[in-house]
């Protein structure tokens, strides 16, 4: 019997088809018209990183907020604002991030520079990684002999 006997290909379809139809429905949402910007997080030592691409969009459309622990990176971009330019993105914008439970939400700081938005949000001092050092023959708090 050859290996393809059985094998259904509208069936393998359907299944991407369906598989697809799932993703687009789990993909999150900014709203009609709105678009999200390309966006990275990193995380260093003392800090967490969020750098997105903002091209021809001055500080001054850009709203960043903070809600808990969410950090929201939104803003306009009007045609008159940029003027008419094929393949130049305009109207409203956003991107959310959730911060870790140590981000140092009062001290953030924020950047644009070349349309690069740079906001560094630093780690509290105890969420920062630190070598502990065990000692030897000493009584543990708490512990009972």
């Amino acid at each position: 019997m050859p290996p393809y006997a059985g094998w259904d290909p509208f069936g393998d379809i359907q299944s991407m088809w369906s598989d697809m139809g799932r993703l687009m429905a789990a993909a999150p949402t900014t709203g009609a018209g709105a678009w999200m910007p390309i966006a990275e997080e990193a995380e260093t030592e003392d800090a967490y990183m969020v750098r997105a691409e903002l091209p021809g969009i001055p500080a001054e459309s850009v709203d960043i907020s903070i809600e808990g622990n969410e950090l929201s990176i939104s803003g306009e971009l009007s045609e008159a604002e940029h003027g008419k330019v094929l393949n130049h993105r305009t109207g409203k914008f956003s991107y959310r991030t959730t911060l870790p439970m140590d981000a140092d939400t009062d001290n953030i700081d924020a950047d644009l520079t070349d349309g690069i938005l740079t906001v560094r949000v630093p780690k509290s001092a105890e969420g920062r990684r630190r070598k502990i050092e065990i000692g030897r023959g000493h009584q543990i708090r708490g512990e009972t002999a």
